[in-house]
């Protein structure tokens, strides 16, 4: 059939030519600009009375940093419409999202960080003119922030035809109630609208109970009960549980129409998770990086300590990991045009994670075949991975650490830098 992807073009997993050069400037601006005061950011935290709060001059120095980035025309990457975005493809803003996520705070200076890019994304595609001006525009502007209200106490959100949080037509009005817990930034002072997952047809079709409704924070009957502990939860960006007493909401507050909460998800859950996978992955880059450098900068009984025991198995054992987390996400987002579920005992365990967290759906969890994702012998999983000194070295310089070169090229045994 004419118009599809051939064989080859499925499997071209690069950047293409024309994002490069946003690419680089990304990495530019998060290297002089926000990786200089990133430590300066959580030192204004570390001391302040209330944990989930704003310490004094933390929002001034990340609204410093935004409007650096806004400047400079590096702002909302995440929206394939070229009008309120880069218009970038799906393939081109993987590689970006994971360069954010080696900075703690990038992601939010260069205002794509969750929950709204997945809030702004439901809203660009369904949301009307009027949901638009009102709610879009200040989050495209950075100048507010939002959160999305799935789970539930006491039931399993994960299968979203469970949520019990009704709303009710009355007049020219949607009455909320029911409580809702584990919101991505509801704690959060600029947080000013929610997206809440409502039952609004309980005898209907098992698909089409559900609405999706929006909810500004300023709405009587709506209270924010306090912060919630997480093991993902970074002060002062709490979860926090929410009740709906008696909220009440205008008729057209709803989003695209009365019993399409289920299509709504499947315009956020796509994109949203991988792009929670890529800055995750973006993580792990950091974090093996910071591994290497340690195990090279420390010695022990005469040896560096990346040189002793299984030492370079592990950090080689992590970076091949980490790879084929990469390639599960990049050929989703290139061979779909949205997220699939890739399948792999990290990526399903984080992503189940944000399942718990968001409550959505649970897809089967796999454990693939390591002679799939993995070019090392067939009985890797069962056998030490014993690697050359030079292919370890080849297998972890993927890493952007800070300096002129990355530690992880340092791995090949003896001192020799590859």
């Amino acid at each position: 059939m004419t118009g599809l992807p051939t064989t080859d073009e499925m499997f071209d997993l690069r950047m293409s030519e024309s994002a490069k050069p946003l690419y680089e400037q990304v990495v530019a601006f998060v290297a002089a600009e926000v990786e200089p005061v990133t430590a300066e950011f959580f030192r204004l935290g570390a001391d302040r009375t209330e944990r989930w709060s704003w310490a004094p001059g933390q929002l001034e120095l990340l609204d410093g940093l935004k409007a650096k980035a806004k400047a400079a025309g590096l702002w909302n990457f995440f929206l394939p419409d070229a009008d309120t975005g880069e218009g970038l493809s799906n393939l081109d803003y993987a590689y970006i999202a994971a360069e954010l996520g080696k900075n703690p705070i990038a992601s939010e200076c260069l205002n794509c960080s969750a929950p709204d890019t997945g809030n702004m994304e439901v809203l660009e595609r369904v949301g009307t003119p009027e949901q638009k001006q009102r709610w879009l525009a200040p989050l495209l502007a950075g100048e507010i922030r939002s959160a999305y209200a799935m789970t539930e106490p006491d039931l399993a959100s994960s299968d979203a035809k469970n949520i019990s949080c009704r709303a009710e037509p009355r007049y020219d009005e949607w009455v909320i109630n029911g409580e809702k817990y584990y919101i991505s930034g509801a704690g959060d002072p600029r947080c000013k609208i929610l997206i809440v997952m409502v039952q609004t047809s309980p005898d209907g079709p098992a698909h089409l109970r559900q609405s999706q409704i929006l909810v500004p924070t300023d709405t009587p009957g709506y209270e924010v009960l306090g912060p919630m502990s997480s093991a993902r939860t970074t002060p002062p960006r709490p979860h926090a549980p929410a009740l709906h007493l008696d909220c009440r909401v205008p008729a057209d507050n709803v989003l695209l129409g009365e019993g399409r909460g289920f299509e709504i998800s499947q315009v956020r859950l796509g994109p949203g998770r991988i792009h929670h996978c890529m800055r995750s992955i973006g993580a792990a880059e950091r974090a093996i990086g910071m591994l290497a450098m340690r195990g090279l900068t420390r010695e022990a009984f005469g040896k560096r300590i990346a040189n002793l025991g299984k030492n370079t198995e592990v950090i080689a054992r992590a970076r091949v990991e980490i790879e084929a987390m990469r390639m599960m996400v990049l050929k989703a987002r290139r061979r779909h045009g949205r997220a699939r579920q890739p399948r792999g005992p990290r990526l399903g365990q984080r992503r189940q994670g944000d399942g718990a967290r968001a409550g959505v759906p649970h897809h089967r969890r796999g454990h693939p075949d390591p002679r799939r994702h993995r070019r090392v012998p067939v009985d890797a999983a069962r056998r030490p991975l014993r690697l050359p000194a030079h292919r370890c070295a080849r297998l972890t310089d993927r890493t952007r650490c800070t300096g002129s070169s990355s530690p992880l090229t340092q791995l090949g045994g003896g001192g020799t830098v590859l």
